[in-house]
């Protein structure tokens, strides 16, 4: 009887052998990469249209015949723009035996889900982030952003404002600590290029009507008015306002009037609004993907998505150039990266991480666009001169 069972046991702990061979070949064909998104938080509105341009960039790749003659996965998982749940669904995509990460969620976020990949080394990128001190918050030397800084952002935004010759601003907030922040980052520029801040208004979170403010601002007469708010519901309250007050006073507006979402709930209230973007339209490779884009989804592409595309391609660019998903080659290979031309900047912008830095986006390559009635309309400005 014990013969007859062991004769039994061959076969199944054959077969079984083979299935495991088998898994292990198919998870060898394949490089998986992972996206750590906001579905249902804060960063949503961002997030969402940045992961799908990560996944048209895997197709993309897959179709030309994939990564190392390998087939990309893309593996997504949603952290809710919590930075606990980041930690989570990081140890997750590890478990899954991703080879890189991107986080496309908030900067809190990505903070935390750096504990995991400092300690993996993972080779972790957040594409679309803009805080300054991002890459220096936790000592993770397999981290990079390659997002445009907060710092180059409000550069270009005050060489359009030397340009204009802009003298007396009036600056709005709401009270969020981000936007507070963004606030103090633009006052500190205000006051280093001798531009003077006449009125300085914060409409709250939950407000029913930014009326009164914009009175105050009225009273001040400002050359421009500058929105350093990021909540969505409080930027249309201040645009409300300002068109029903009759003003004609230039409206700049931060990198947060990027999103696309704007030109669906802020309809007949953006026309002439000058924001800063890194997004250009009228660049080639730029033109050929929103074609490509609108052909394969049937939906119109936006600079949110160009994010989560270069984010994919430059990982792609260090695993190539490293020849191997290896861990520590790849993070060798994407500090190496220099003038990797992508989708975001202007049409003369590229990234590259130079002199040990973890920040990738051209300080030279944001630009200054102005909505053309309800659409974010062409470039009238580029750089920090």
């Amino acid at each position: 009887m014990r013969q007859t069972l062991r004769l039994m046991a061959r076969p199944f702990l054959a077969g079984a052998l083979l299935s495991a061979a088998v898994a292990g070949a198919l998870a060898q064909d394949s490089i998986k990469l992972g996206v750590i998104a906001d579905r249902i938080g804060f960063a949503k509105p961002w997030s969402e249209p940045i992961t799908a341009g990560a996944v048209f960039a895997v197709k993309e790749i897959n179709a030309k015949g994939g990564l190392l003659g390998k087939k990309v996965e893309l593996l997504v998982e949603d952290d809710q723009g919590k930075p606990d749940v980041s930690a989570t669904v990081a140890r997750k995509l590890e478990d899954a035996g991703v080879s890189f990460i991107l986080s496309t969620t908030t900067s809190p976020a990505a903070i935390q889900a750096q504990s995991v990949t400092v300690d993996s080394k993972t080779p972790h990128l957040a594409p679309s982030l803009t805080v300054d001190t991002l890459t220096t918050q936790v000592q993770n030397p397999n981290f990079w952003q390659t997002g445009p800084l907060a710092s180059t952002q409000i550069a270009t935004l005050l060489g359009y404002v030397r340009n204009k010759n802009y003298k007396r601003v009036a600056l709005f907030a709401d009270n969020s600590a981000i936007s507070q922040a963004t606030a103090s980052a633009f006052k500190a520029e205000f006051e280093k290029v001798g531009i003077q801040v006449v009125s300085e208004q914060i409409v709250p979170a939950g407000s029913a009507s930014a009326d009164g403010q914009m009175q105050k601002v009225r009273q001040a007469a400002p050359d421009a008015i500058f929105l350093a708010s990021l909540l969505t519901s409080e930027n249309l309250l201040i645009l409300r306002s300002y068109r029903q007050s009759g003003l004609k006073t230039p409206l700049l507006g931060n990198y947060n009037f990027s999103v696309p979402i704007y030109m669906s709930v802020a309809k007949g209230l953006l026309d002439g609004l000058v924001f800063v973007d890194a997004w250009d339209p009228a660049k080639p490779n730029v033109k050929r993907f929103l074609a490509d884009y609108q052909k394969d989804t049937g939906a119109e592409g936006q600079s949110m998505q160009g994010y989560g595309y270069d984010g994919v391609m430059l990982a792609a660019e260090a695993i190539r150039a490293a020849g191997s998903t290896d861990k520590l080659k790849v993070r060798a290979a994407m500090q190496s990266l220099r003038g990797v031309k992508g989708l975001l900047g202007s049409d003369k912008a590229s990234y590259g991480f130079f002199d040990g830095r973890r920040t990738g986006f051209d300080p030279e390559g944001m630009v200054v666009r102005v909505y053309e009635g309800d659409v974010q309309g062409k470039v009238v400005y580029s750089g920090t001169k």
